[in-house]
């Protein structure tokens, strides 16, 4: 990928520590350079159009809904990728929490660039995080913040302009509606709004990492419905999940739902279920003083009875026996 046409201009980034969150609605000729790098992490969540990145050696293309994380201290620059006629994007500069680069770690493409495309089903609790760091960050102390609405959109009585630095200021004016090109940047001043805009940052974070850890697309991947249906009952193994009912939660008939989850996971899916089940009785078992007839009915047995005899011939000891072997 050749980004021989990014900019030659440098804007300067925001301080280390401080936490800077921006919306950017940007045409072609947008362009930011730093010879340097940042002193802090830049996450940039495209939401339509598209941007070329560059960090280092490494180059990456931005398309709606990719997050795109560039460690601190590594030359970058980016732009409105050639072709497209708009860059809308969400960024925010900011220094990460330790487990961060832990949890990106399958992201990584190199020189302290991660990317990560979200899934579909994610993106509407990116944006929402995004739009209550706008929020959290211009809170009165440590009064209520902005209403969703007011966080998401110029408030009254101000615009946001261009300033000296490349960052965004408001401006006295006259309430104007959303254009394209409009720019708001928060600054989470005091501790509350910058613990809070880290928060919903760790959240974008995690959901972005939980997609890029999914099986990757090839030969060998599973259908989506069958990692969705898999999904489903790790997320509730107690929940009273029938073939029928996890057919429906995919939109696949009950027969052709059984033979396509048998065929790609090699065991059927109320014996997957099963296993799930067990697997979550054992850890209630190792982590809780919860009765035995309690584990089971949290697990999904609704008989201690066949409980007791499933775990014994999955485990080799009833389950009573097998919290003392685990008790120090």
């Amino acid at each position: 990928m050749n980004a021989a046409g990014l900019p030659d201009t440098a804007v300067p980034a925001p301080p280390p520590g401080v936490v800077v969150t921006g919306r950017y609605d940007q045409g072609p000729g947008y362009r930011v350079n730093r010879p340097q790098g940042s002193g802090s992490w830049l996450l940039i969540w495209t939401t339509h159009g598209g941007g070329l990145i560059r960090q280092g050696t490494v180059s990456t293309r931005a398309r709606p809904g990719d997050l795109v994380v560039l460690g601190p201290g590594v030359p970058h620059s980016y732009a409105v990728e050639r072709g497209v006629d708009r860059w809308r994007f969400w960024w925010t500069h900011c220094r990460a929490r330790p487990a961060w680069a832990q949890w990106l770690g399958p992201c990584a493409l190199g020189d302290g660039v991660y990317a990560a495309g979200t899934p579909d089903g994610t993106q509407r609790r990116i944006e929402a995080a995004f739009h209550r760091i706008l929020g959290d960050s211009r809170r009165p102390g440590t009064g209520a913040p902005p209403p969703p609405d007011e966080a998401a959109t110029p408030g009254a009585g101000e615009v946001a302009t261009r300033a000296p630095d490349g960052t965004a200021a408001a401006e006295p004016h006259e309430a104007a509606p959303s254009v394209p090109g409009e720019e708001r940047v928060a600054v989470a001043h005091g501790s509350v709004a910058r613990e809070l805009a880290l928060c919903a940052l760790e959240e974008v974070v995690l959901l972005a990492a939980a997609g890029a850890q999914q099986t990757p697309d090839g030969p060998d991947a599973r259908d989506e419905r069958v990692r969705r249906a898999e999904e489903l009952i790790t997320a509730d193994p107690g929940a009273p999940h029938t073939v029928g009912t996890l057919a429906a939660r995919v939109a696949l008939s009950p027969s052709r739902f059984a033979h396509l989850f048998t065929r790609q996971t090699g065991v059927p899916p109320m014996r997957a279920l099963r296993e799930v089940r067990l697997r979550h009785a054992a850890r209630l078992l190792e982590s809780t003083d919860l009765t035995v007839e309690r584990v089971a009915a949290a697990s999904g047995f609704p008989s201690p009875f066949h409980f007791n005899r499933v775990f014994r011939e999955s485990y080799g000891v009833p389950p009573g026996a097998y919290r003392s072997a685990q008790s120090p």
